[in-house]
């Protein structure tokens, strides 16, 4: 069996989109829009934000194809940029960040018909964990540098491959060293900034969530998310795992696999109206 490598990943094709959004002064504040064609009825909008262990090697424009497959089923794509390590990101910054990108999309929401309703994240790998994040942020203490009085509400979160669980990243060494990198410290050491920055302090989150995880993921195990999703289900959460067999790390974020039609459809019933 052979699964996608992070060098071909790499290859994936770059899909640009139909408008690039600014939100910030720095050159990682903006947000690639792709928009349904058409016009009509409220859109369903989808945040999307990619991973690539929260460093600046990886940003958002692989997953472009998969943001261009989305808007086609009639679903706004608000694929994200924001600050990594190495490039400003970090504690506070890359969760600012994401904060500020998701209140921009409600600020765009009449200019282009997204229904604030219905309002889903979608986040891979450590791009997982930030979705999980902003369905959860409502429930940050306001002693946090990260409160904010009035966030946008997650009506779903998806988490493809995701990193929702800090403390047992560190242990696990997801990422080598880049969640206690992210989070500047240890959690003995900063125990405040894993309270409101790992999605697992969060819960429960009081968001549906649903985890999709190639079963051959060696990067995000599947044991790994399967043990969050028990923990958000005793929380009182409605979480669900979907495994897809002989899928990787990578054949979850790309368009052209079969692994894809998977996530496609979970991502299109989400955006229902409930």
């Amino acid at each position: 069996m052979s699964l996608i490598s992070v060098e071909e990943y790499n290859a994936f094709p770059i899909v640009p989109a139909d408008l690039r959004i600014v939100y910030g002064d720095n050159e990682n504040h903006f947000i690639d829009l792709f928009l349904p064609k058409g016009e009509g009825a409220l859109t369903p909008v989808l945040i999307l934000i990619h991973g690539g262990c929260w460093r600046d090697r990886f940003g958002l424009e692989k997953i472009g194809q998969m943001a261009e497959a989305i808007a086609a089923n009639g679903i706004a794509v608000c694929n994200i940029e924001y600050r990594r390590l190495g490039n400003g990101g970090g504690w506070p910054n890359t969760f600012l960040d994401v904060a500020n990108a998701a209140d921009k999309v409600a600020e765009l929401a009449q200019e282009f018909a997204f229904d604030l309703t219905r309002v889903v994240a979608v986040g891979h790998s450590a791009g997982g964990h930030l979705a999980m994040w902003l369905a959860g942020r409502h429930k940050i203490s306001t002693d946090s540098q990260l409160y904010s009085a009035d966030p946008l509400s997650i009506s779903t979160v998806i988490s493809l491959a995701g990193i929702p669980d800090m403390e047992r990243a560190v242990v696990d060494d997801l990422c080598s060293g880049a969640p206690q990198e992210l989070l500047g410290g240890l959690p003995n050491v900063v125990p405040a900034r894993y309270a409101a920055g790992s999605p697992k302090n969060l819960l429960p989150l009081h968001v549906p969530q649903l985890h999709i995880n190639g079963t051959e993921d060696w990067i995000v195990p599947i044991d790994y998310v399967r043990d969050f999703v028990d923990l958000a289900k005793q929380q009182g959460d409605k979480a669900e795992l979907i495994a897809i067999p002989d899928a990787g790390h990578f054949e979850i974020v790309s368009a052209a696999t079969k692994a894809w039609s998977v996530v496609q459809k979970a991502i299109v019933h989400s955006c229902q109206p409930k």
